[in-house]
């Protein structure tokens, strides 16, 4: 078994549809690698990972909005195409059977306070689907 794990943001809102009965949640993430060549200029790399979510449960689908940081991970399939101009092309798409987000609210998520507290929502599908929305530290008992 090929399992990747990917952390990287969402380059648009995802797109949830219903396929033979069962949901799917379609989102594509990047990720970005800096670094300098051998002349010691600066570049980047970016990698595009198309990820297809099938669950029962699409709760996390209002969550998945553009530049969201996420984790994902799945079993990755490769899929050859040709591109518009006749060469050939590979895709990365990714089985998610675990999405967890990353970071803090978006501002649009908590009316522009950029200091709310971050949330962490959590979907695994292998296990029955949790759902965790931190709401601070300040209640602990210790």
């Amino acid at each position: 078994m090929l399992r990747l794990q990917a952390i990287g943001n969402l380059g648009k809102d995802c797109i949830t549809n219903t396929v033979s009965g069962k949901n799917v949640i379609n989102f594509a993430i990047a990720h970005t690698e800096k670094f300098k060549d051998a002349q010691g200029v600066q570049k980047e790399k970016t990698t595009w990972v198309d990820c297809a979510y099938w669950s029962e449960k699409t709760g996390i689908a209002p969550y998945l909005k553009k530049g969201q940081l996420v984790y994902v991970e799945g079993n990755p399939e490769l899929k050859t195409y040709t591109k518009n101009d006749g060469t050939a092309g590979t895709s990365l798409t990714l089985r998610v059977s675990n999405i967890q987000l990353l970071g803090g609210a978006s501002r649009s998520d908590t009316g522009g306070n950029e200091n709310a507290a971050p949330g962490n929502y959590t979907q695994n599908r292998q296990a029955s689907v949790t759902t965790e929305i931190s709401e601070g530290t300040d209640d602990l008992p210790f």
